[in-house]
């Protein structure tokens, strides 16, 4: 499977953001991750959907769009005017995840659910052929710059295991702690949607885009 770099904003340095999503899309990063945060499900609160569409304005990336809020479904609409062309919803934040699915689907967005370190694999066992994505978190949502769980690999290559027995080529991200360091297991666990903060927008992004892309070609 194709392997797609989706830096995320969370980390960047809004005063030149423009400047900074442009150095991520000029070296290949075909992806933009945008964390929006509630300060509900999750304690910190980031930005929403006016941020989303004055971005979207400026790139051809597509707009990754992990929802860290409590019922989700309240919000597909919106994030699909603002220009989200992928909603990832929390499976632990959703009352009816089948609907959840079907909303944003008839949206015309893609739709991706995530999970918490904390929850089962196998609790994603019921939609695996709904979503387009699976989000893994090695990480407890909310804040940037956390180590990467060691035991996240594991959960990595669970899913995949679940989706092949199925035949299933469905996409698997990842987010929290990756870095060019550490990139290449998880994608060997099974993952092939890399989410990087830090490692993309500290130092030189330009050199770290380059990095993430030149390990992403031994695999192609």
């Amino acid at each position: 499977m194709k392997k797609i770099l989706a830096p995320s904003i969370l980390s960047a340095d809004f005063k030149v953001l423009g400047e900074q999503i442009r150095m991520t899309a000029d070296k290949g990063a075909k992806y933009l991750h945008f964390d929006v945060m509630d300060g509900m499900f999750v304690p910190s609160i980031s930005f929403g959907m006016p941020v989303l569409k004055s971005i979207r304005g400026g790139t051809s990336q597509v707009m990754d769009v992990h929802l860290m809020v409590m019922d989700p479904i309240r919000y597909v609409d919106a994030f699909h005017e603002a220009g989200a062309d992928i909603l990832t919803v929390h499976l632990e934040a959703c009352q009816d995840m089948q609907a959840v699915l079907d909303k944003i689907h008839a949206s015309g967005m893609k739709a991706g659910v995530s999970v918490k370190p904390g929850t089962a694999i196998e609790s994603l066992s019921p939609i695996l052929e709904q979503a387009d994505m699976f989000l893994i978190m090695c990480v407890e949502p909310g804040f940037g710059g956390q180590a990467f769980i060691p035991e996240s690999l594991d959960r990595i290559k669970n899913l995949r295991a679940m989706l092949d027995e199925k035949g299933l080529k469905t996409d698997i991200e990842v987010d929290g702690g990756i870095y060019l360091t550490n990139v290449r297991e998880v994608i060997d666990a099974g993952a092939n949607i890399i989410v990087a903060g830090s490692a993309v927008f500290n130092g030189s992004i330009s050199k770290n885009v380059t990095g993430f892309m030149e390990i992403f070609k031994e695999y192609e």
